[in-house]
């Protein structure tokens, strides 16, 4: 009978956390550095020939915006070696740019491609070097600090791509309509991080409903960094 008792409030207990939870929903944007009044040029075009085809960032069709619950959730079992990412290497390129994965999280890195890559990282939270290899074998290893991993290939100097290991299993890329949606949050209130490769994260403070949405609108800028 006792055990049957504590049979049933488990259950009670696993439906009541599975409905305490909500949604966070919002669009991400980016905004360059303000223009400068006391510089030439003020309508975007350069005064020299020598910078007519100095390319631009446009700041309106960036990507790979990652929107995350940026610290650890004590209620919240952490990925394991069983969750499993793949990187590969296709077209001389590392397919996806960015990979964002909970902390604890197993990546693979096949090579699709017809030539030898090499994959190594430098970067504080990961350092490893997979060697040359083709298609005989595809490695994988465990990302178990948080943080940034910039990967790139010792032969092809333009591939690069970026492992973003964060905190918990709370986080997803903005669409290419700039919008987000991180479904069965628990309810609570946390700090909300959106990143981008080359611009300042930001950070705000939310309170996730136990039922329903709440929306949180973030825009990435230039206008906060220091002058010199």
């Amino acid at each position: 009978m006792l055990r049957a008792a504590r049979l049933v409030l488990l259950l009670i207990s696993i439906v009541t956390a599975r409905v305490s939870a909500g949604t966070i929903t919002g669009i991400v944007k980016a905004q360059g550095a303000p223009p400068n009044e006391n510089a030439g040029g003020s309508s975007g075009s350069y005064q020299s020939r020598r910078y007519k085809f100095a390319e631009k960032v446009d700041y309106d069709r960036l990507t790979d915006f990652v929107v995350y619950l940026d610290e650890p959730l004590a209620n919240v079992t952490p990925a394991d070696t069983k969750s499993v990412a793949i990187t590969t290497q296709r077209n001389a390129i590392f397919d996806p740019h960015v990979l964002p994965i909970a902390v604890g999280t197993s990546v693979k890195w096949p090579n699709e491609d017809e030539i030898y890559h090499n994959v190594f990282s430098m970067s504080d939270a990961k350092q490893f070097d997979l060697g040359l290899y083709h298609q005989e074998k595809v490695p994988v290893l465990i990302f178990d600090k948080v943080g940034r991993i910039d990967v790139f290939c010792a032969i092809h100097s333009q591939m690069h791509c970026i492992i973003l290991v964060v905190p918990n299993p709370f986080f997803t890329k903005v669409d290419a309509n700039q919008k987000f949606v991180i479904k069965n949050v628990p309810a609570g209130t946390y700090k909300l991080r959106a990143w981008h490769e080359r611009l300042p994260s930001v950070t705000q403070e939310v309170t996730v409903p136990a039922t329903g949405e709440v929306r949180v609108d973030l825009t990435l800028g230039l206008t906060t960094l220091p002058k010199y």
